[in-house]
């Protein structure tokens, strides 16, 4: 993403307004460029003195002659203005009315915040096409580069609480390549690196929660494919931009030849 595209979505990103794949793509710039970063400073700090300006003034002296003159036409005679009633004008009143409407107004933007919030899985499918696009762009594609499988497993012990399955599924057209460390869903993530011709594809592995094994779940964004899944209390996630049909292949593959994962 440029910085010129960039700045045309800064407001939309303040107001939590940009799409899943927008929002990704404006953390990951905003990360490496200050100038984009300062705009966006820029721009909450001026909505932040809007926001504790007064918004209650009162009423101009041309508005007090014309409801007098008003009076005098209807009546025939000249009323004191001390007589005349002035409700919507009344600064307390004012006051109730104003706080009334921010009540109103701060209610109806957290329900729709809360509404147009990203799910769980949403927000996790953020963050591992955040760090598959990462791993493409800042060179850190693995920490152990090897096609064997009893290479890259054993990398991983001592560096992890558990031992993540790896398989090698080169005569199925889909050799390893390698592994790193991850970070996602606030704890270190194996990421175990696979090819399928000249595309790259991400496997993430971490435990989770779920005690039951779920079926691949997979979904697109900027022609990237994801799948999720999980096994033997553990978290599976894919990632990359070969065909939807290549990657639900490959997991299938995975699965059919990876023992179960321990602990």
């Amino acid at each position: 993403m440029t910085c010129e595209l960039t700045q045309r979505y800064v407001p939309g990103y303040a107001d939590g307004e940009l799409d899943l794949v927008h929002t990704v793509e404006m953390e990951v710039h905003l990360k490496r460029c200050p100038a984009c970063a300062l705009e966006l400073e820029e721009l909450r700090t001026l909505r932040a003195a809007l926001q504790r300006s007064s918004l209650a003034y009162p009423a101009p002296a041309a508005l007090r002659e014309r409801i007098q003159s008003s009076v005098r036409a209807s009546s025939g005679r000249e009323v004191p203005e001390s007589r005349i009633k002035w409700p919507f004008l009344n600064m307390w009143q004012l006051a109730g009315a104003f706080a009334i409407l921010a009540l109103i107004s701060i209610t109806g933007w957290q329900l729709t915040a809360r509404l147009r919030a990203p799910s769980g899985d949403q927000q996790l499918a953020a963050e591992v096409f955040a760090s598959h696009v990462r791993s493409l762009e800042a060179n850190h594609l693995m920490d152990v580069a090897s096609t064997d499988q009893h290479t890259v497993k054993p990398w991983f012990d001592g560096k992890l609480d558990f031992s993540p399955p790896v398989v090698d599924l080169a005569s199925d057209g889909f050799p390893l390549v390698g592994g790193r460390l991850d970070y996602l869903e606030g704890r270190e993530v194996a990421a175990l690196v696979y090819q399928r011709r000249k595309h790259l594809i991400n496997v993430f592995v971490w435990p989770g929660s779920a005690e039951t094994d779920s079926t691949p779940a997979i979904q697109s964004q900027e022609g990237y494919n994801i799948m999720k899944w999980s096994r033997a209390g553990f978290q599976f996630w894919a990632v990359s931009d070969v065909a939807a049909s290549d990657l639900a292949e490959f997991v299938r593959l995975l699965q059919a030849g990876a023992p179960p994962p321990t602990r």
